[in-house]
This record gives C-alpha cells, structure tokens and sequence, in this order.
C-alpha cells in the first residue's frame, strides 16, 4: 500500500485502543498515541532509501514491530523517570502497543497486496498475502484512509458519549 493507505490503516487499528485510553481519562494521551501511531505508520518504508536492505524484507516484520515497541517504550520510560523514580508502567506498556501496533497496521495493509510480506523473517521465509489489491491501486488506499478515518470518529463519538 501507500502513504495514505498506511495512515487509514493505522487508525483503523489504534481506534479501539485510543477509545479505551480516551475514556480512562486519559483523553491527550491517546490523542499523542494516534499521532505517534499514524506517524510510524510507514516506518516499514525506509527500506526504499536503504540501499542493503530489500523492499519488504526485515522492516516488514513482527520483530522489527516488536523492536519499535520496545524504542518507543524506552523513550516512554525515559520521560516518566524524568519525573518521577519509579516508571508508570501503564504508560510505558502503552508506548510498547502504539509503536508495535504502527508497525503492525503497515504489515497487515501490505498483506492486502499481490507481494504480501514475510512477517516471521529470519525465522521463516514463507510470504503471506490475501492478493486483494496492488499496492499502487489509488481506490483501495482511499478505502483504507476512509475505514480509518470513519473508525477513529467513531471512536471520538464514543469517547464524547461516554465522557
């Protein structure tokens, strides 16, 4: 997929979470998760400017989705001990979630495609794909910005129900 279907991607999976945080109470936190979230989106990309790595190759993975989790994790961890001796670690494990689940909305938007993506790498070289739509088909990732657009609304209207 491209850059628009990666965004609509990330917030059609971050919306549930988002919703969850947004009616704990911690409505700015998960506004800075859905940011984070759609920002790391298309993170898996860099492949393209990286000479050595192929395009879907170890950036397409659930261990490099596992590794951001971790970064932004221990940039989370980072702040709150800033602040305070003892880490939150509700906030640290949120920022684990929000970093792995960018990289995995990208994984799961570019298994739609005819290439799909080998997630288990280096452990398993076996390519999983649905084959629903090229990468480059402009109506399905204007589909998938509309799904996650309609998604993370659907989730402030909740938020704003319940809040």
């Amino acid at each position: 997929m491209y850059q628009l279907g990666h965004y609509g991607a990330a917030l059609l999976t971050y919306a549930p979470l988002g919703a969850v945080v947004a009616i704990s109470g911690h409505e700015a936190v998960a506004i800075v998760g859905a940011l984070l979230c759609v920002g790391l989106s298309t993170l898996p990309d860099c492949d393209h400017r990286l000479p050595v790595i192929e395009h879907r190759g170890p950036t397409h993975t659930v261990l490099f989705a596992l590794l951001v989790g971790v970064a932004l994790a221990a940039g989370a961890a980072a702040l709150v001990e800033a602040s305070s001796p003892f880490a939150d670690v509700g906030f640290v494990a949120f920022a684990f979630v929000v970093g792995a689940l960018s990289i995995g909305s990208h994984l799961l938007a570019d298994a739609l495609t005819p290439m799909g993506i080998r997630p288990f790498w280096p452990f398993s070289r076996r390519r999983y794909t649905l084959d629903l739509t090229p990468a480059a088909n402009p109506i399905a990732n204007y589909v998938l910005l509309v799904l996650g657009i309609a998604a993370a609304a659907t989730a402030a209207m909740i938020v704003a129900m319940l809040g």
